[in-house]
C-alpha cells in the first residue's frame, strides 16, 4: 500500500458514491449507461475471483466486497427499480458492449502473466475495465449535456485510474519484482479514453459552465 494506491482506492470509492447518490436521491439514471455498468460488474466479479482463498488485508477484502455489491446494485436499480428504470436513455445507450467481453476475453486466453484460471481472468477483467468507459462516453456525447452528478462520477472514476498509473511507476522503483505489465498498459489506454472528457471538463469548470460534449 502506498499513497498513490490509496489515493486512487478513494478516488474510486467516491465515484461509486456520487453514482449511488445520482440515483438513489434523485430516483433517476439518466444520462448513465447501464452497459458500462454491467461490464463494470463483469470486471469486479472475475476480478476478485481470489476473495474467499488468498487473504491479503481487512482493508483489501472489505474493498473487493464494497466493489462487487455496488457494481451489482447499480445495475439491478437501472434494470428492476420500478421508478429509476423509467429515465433509463434506452435510446442513447445502444453500444453493443457484448463485443468488448467477447474481444478481451479472448485477448486474456492469449496475453497473460500465468496461464491459470484466476491470472486468466484477473487478465481478462483488466482489458475489460479498460474499455468498459467507452459505452458511458458514447452516451455523454450522443445526449450533448451532462448534468453535475453525472460529470463528476466520470471525473472521479478518471481521476481514480490516472492515480493508478502513479502507484504502478512508485512501485515499479520501489519493489524488485514489479511485474504488473498487464495493468500498466491497460491502465495508460483507459486513461487516454478519458482524455477528451477531461478536456471539456476542465473548460466547463474553468468557464462555471455547464459540461456539454461536442457529437
Amino acid at each position: 500500500m502506498n499513497a498513490f494506491r490509496l489515493a486512487g482506492d478513494i478516488t474510486h470509492f467516491i465515484s461509486i458514491l456520487v453514482l449511488l447518490l445520482k440515483i438513489y436521491a434523485t430516483k433517476s439514471c439518466s444520462g448513465i449507461s447501464l452497459k458500462t455498468q454491467e461490464l463494470y460488474a463483469v470486471v469486479f466479479l472475475a476480478r476478485y475471483l481470489d476473495l474467499f482463498t488468498d487473504f491479503i488485508s481487512v482493508y483489501n477484502s472489505v474493498m473487493k466486497v464494497v466493489f462487487i455489491l455496488s457494481s451489482v446494485a447499480i445495475v439491478w436499480c437501472m434494470r428492476r427499480h420500478r421508478v429509476v428504470k423509467r429515465s433509463y436513455d434506452k435510446a442513447l445507450d445502444t453500444f453493443r458492449h457484448y463485443y468488448l467481453v467477447g474481444a478481451c476475453f479472448v485477448f486474456a486466453l492469449l496475453v497473460h502473466e500465468k496461464f491459470t484460471f484466476q491470472e486468466v481472468f484477473w487478465a481478462f477483467s483488466i482489458y475489460l475495465e479498460a474499455v468498459a468507459i467507452i459505452p458511458q462516453l458514447v452516451l455523454l456525447q450522443r445526449s450533448g449535456n451532462v448534468d453535475n452528478l453525472t460529470g463528476q462520477y466520470v471525473f472521479f472514476l478518471g481521476a481514480y485510474r490516472a492515480l493508478y498509473i502513479l502507484n504502478w511507476i512508485y512501485r515499479y522503483f520501489t519493489e524488485a519484482k514489479f511485474s504488473r505489465w498487464i495493468a500498466c498498459i491497460s491502465g495508460l489506454v483507459q486513461t487516454a479514453l478519458y482524455a477528451d472528457f477531461f478536456y471539456y471538463y476542465f473548460l466547463s469548470w474553468k468557464n462555471n459552465a455547464k459540461l456539454n460534449l461536442p457529437a
